[in-house]
């Protein structure tokens, strides 16, 4: 950099990694960084308290290279600045916060001494951020040229370029005693270009071998140092446990309603920051341009005095009659002309006397631009001169006049010279430009602007800060509760510790409302767990009181024995083998098959309202009495409804499957059954199941009536009735399971039943 002369370009480098942590340089020259996601990239690799001292080492470290680098440049008379391997270094190292640290204190440390380095201080981060981004994407690499000279001429870019243009503004072109300027003044003598293009030339070069210097510096250096140093200085600033790269794709999947917190951020981070600049800005500039018109109105003043002082009052009438023949002329006309030519900005210094028809000429200093007036020459009245004109024609003082004239814009003070009665015999008139104002006021704009920049770049810390403190963290939880499953004991188990994994600890309310977070789930998962061994304890003892109640019928029917929970498991048989096939699966819910199973020992409840007599009669009943026995299919629906009428609640899916299979299941599919005589998918599946599992039972048990048949008979009988008693695709899969069919028939269910109500016993 250029300390010594007006040319200061910037502390041009300080290049960082982005926050994807130290990358791994393969022998492609990729960056085998770990997972991140778009925009700012993360490290995967927690971090422990030592970071911050680590930190601190870097830091402290890159700033002595940047120091030590550019005196020892200086003090070789080298035509390069080395100020910018200390923050590259570390930047590639470290990440985008100790880079942009380092770069950004480089130029406060540099302005101890020279304070215009301070200027170039957004220069600096520009470059920590593009190297930070290099360096996360694979670019330090000798195997990958091409993109080394990418990193270079980005970096010559941004230094030599837009540091060239900002020396233009704030100072001109001058060629000063900087780096750049004996090779700017070798290409301007040369004819090669303009003075602007010369100097521009000569800044890209010199920043070029500069830059070139600093990335294979840095680029050596990365390559020498092993994986697990460049983790260790690595900066990461997780406040959790790091998110993986599908998390932070699937965290920035989800859009917001409105506007993402992030974007809430930066925006009312950025959008303070540029009220605050404006309004510094704006003040500063007001007070500069203020204080630039006070001062020139002094310097005004004093060389008005000093020009009165020098004029006689009581010779005014000579000066103007006999000119430079007047005794003293020449001596105050040699004032003038020396007050004219004291400081640039001093334009014009003369004394008029004023009267109706003009200004009458007493003395006028010569400029280069403008010849004296000769004395008693008359000059017009300046229009902007009108509203003061009869204060000027009686003699009296008038405020400094500022102005935009043939002359230019100027600062006018009028002077008044009195005789010795105290008559106001003329009056001295210095025009101060206040040109060199706004050239100045346009230098300080870009001085302050920059310096604001550079801060303003200062801002990627506070969005860094809180894309670690607040919106990962708050996407981890979102992401965490967002996928939690309580169907199973390992999926509620699941839940819970992923909660806790993420291990949040940012010390603020956002660590509270994880650990609050954290307990609800904790408290909603026992209390899940609790409600289903309650719901266990009641659905066992619901089962018992079923097969109870299927009991005290059965009592009551002494021919049929275990009926009804051979039915039931024929019924799961048949349900089963449907699914296993494909048929009904719209149906075959998991909930209705528990419904049916479990509701199957109720198809025959109506029973209960039938006479023992017929009942148990051991001859054929008599039409009379077959019809009074149809009756309990109605009975039993009648039954179960009342029951219905005594759950609250729409959980009655249990209680319908009973219904229809006490109802229907003794229709038949050609529509011969009852007693609604339905026929096909008019009956219920469940009740279409129930009928094929209550024939063949009462086929192959035995009756007071009648003997077992064999099962080769039954499944005969089954297989004749399909498509008209039987739904065929229900008889055929009974069929198809016939060996399933084989075991329950020949299971002793007293036992089972006997094993069922043990269980339910259970708490």
């Amino acid at each position: 950099m250029e300390k010594n002369g007006v040319h200061n370009h910037a502390e041009e480098s300080s290049e960082t990694i982005t926050e994807g942590g130290p990358a791994e340089y393969s022998g492609s020259g990729q960056a085998q960084q770990p997972a991140a996601a778009p925009g700012i990239q993360h490290s995967l690799s927690g971090k422990s308290k030592s970071d911050w001292k680590y930190l601190l080492i870097l830091c402290v470290v890159g700033l002595l290279i940047n120091y030590l680098l550019a005196h020892l440049a200086t003090g070789l008379h080298l035509p390069l600045y080395l100020d910018n391997i200390g923050s590259a270094l570390v930047a590639a190292l470290g990440g985008y916060i100790p880079g942009i640290i380092v770069g950004f204190f480089t130029n406060i440390l540099n302005g101890i001494g020279d304070y215009t380095t301070a200027y170039y201080g957004s220069l600096t981060v520009l470059i920590a951020i593009a190297s930070a981004w290099f360096a996360n994407h694979g670019f330090y690499s000798f195997r990958k040229p091409l993109r080394l000279l990418a990193v270079i001429a980005t970096f010559t870019l941004i230094g030599g370029g837009i540091g060239s243009l900002l020396t233009w503004v704030l100072y001109g072109f001058e060629f000063g005693s900087g780096i750049s300027a004996p090779l700017a003044l070798r290409i301007h003598a040369a004819g090669v270009a303009s003075k602007f293009w010369s100097q521009f030339l000569a800044d890209m070069l010199i920043d070029l071998a500069d830059k070139t210097i600093t990335v294979l510096v840095v680029t050596t250096v990365l390559q020498i140092l092993p994986a697990s140093l460049k983790e260790r200085f690595y900066f990461a600033g997780w406040q959790q446990a790091p998110m993986s790269k599908e998390k932070l794709l699937s965290a920035d999947r989800k859009q917001p309603r409105l506007m993402s917190l992030r974007s809430k951020i930066v925006i009312l981070v950025t959008a303070a920051m540029v009220i605050i600049a404006l309004i510094v800005t704006v003040i500063s500039f007001i007070h500069f341009r203020t204080a630039a018109v006070e001062e020139q109105q002094e310097l005004a003043w004093g060389v008005a005095n000093v020009a009165s002082d020098a004029i006689d009052g009581d010779r005014v009438d000579d000066y103007i009659r006999l000119g430079e023949a007047a005794d003293g002329y020449a001596r105050v006309a040699k004032r003038f002309n020396d007050l004219a030519g004291s400081t640039e900005s001093i334009q014009y210094v003369y004394a008029y006397r004023i009267l109706e028809d003009g200004c009458h000429v007493v003395f006028d200093a010569d400029t280069p631009d403008t010849p004296a007036g000769k004395p008693g020459e008359v000059v017009e009245f300046d229009s902007d001169f009108m509203d003061w004109l009869p204060d000027l024609l009686a003699g009296k003082e008038v405020p400094p006049i500022i102005a935009h004239g043939q002359y230019g814009w100027l600062l006018t003070v009028y002077k008044p010279v009195y005789d010795s009665q105290g008559a106001c015999q003329c009056y001295v008139g210095v025009d101060v430009s206040m040109d060199h104002i706004t050239r100045n006021g346009y230098e300080f704009l870009a001085r302050v602007v920059s310096l604001f920049f550079g801060f303003f770049l200062l801002l990627t810390a506070a969005i860094w800060f809180a894309e670690y403190n607040i919106i990962l963290p708050i996407n981890a939880l979102d992401l965490a509760t967002g996928s939690s499953v309580y169907t199973s004991d390992e999926a509620r188990a699941k839940t819970v510790q992923n909660i806790v994994d993420l291990d949040i600890r940012t010390g603020d309310e956002i660590e509270n409302l994880y650990h609050s977070v954290t307990k609800t789930t904790e408290d909603m998962v026992d209390t899940i767990e609790n409600m289903e061994r309650q719901q266990d304890i009641i659905t066992k003892l619901q089962n018992g009181l079923i097969l109870v109640l299927a009991d005290m019928v059965e009592s009551r029917d002494k021919c049929t024995g275990d009926h009804v929970r051979k039915t039931a498991a024929y019924t799961d048989i048949i349900m089963r083998e449907l699914k296993k096939e494909g048929i009904y699966t719209d149906q075959l819910t998991d909930d209705f098959m528990d419904d049916v199973v479990n509701s199957a020992p109720l198809h025959d409840i109506g029973k209960i309202q039938v006479s023992d007599t017929i009942l148990n009669k051991p001859g054929k009943l008599t039409d009379e009495e077959f019809a009074i026995m149809k009756t309990h299919t109605t009975a039993g629906a009648e039954i179960i409804a009342h029951a219905m009428n005594t759950v609250s609640g729409d959980d009655t899916g249990y209680l319908k499957e009973a219904s229809n299979l006490a109802h229907y299941h003794h229709e038949k599919w050609n529509g011969t059954g009852y007693p609604d005589g339905l026929k096909g998918e008019e009956i219920p599946l469940s009740a279409r199941i129930m009928a094929v599992a209550d024939v063949f039972d009462a086929l192959v048990s035995r009756r007071s009536y009648k003997e077992p048949f064999p099962f080769e008979k039954a499944m005969s009988i089954i297989q004749e009735g399909a498509g008209s008693h039987f739904d065929p695709q229900v008889a055929g899969a009974f069929l198809r399971a016939a060996d399933e069919v084989r075991q329950v028939m020949n299971t002793n269910m007293g036992a089972a039943a006997e094993a069922v109500r043990e269980e339910a016993k259970k708490p």
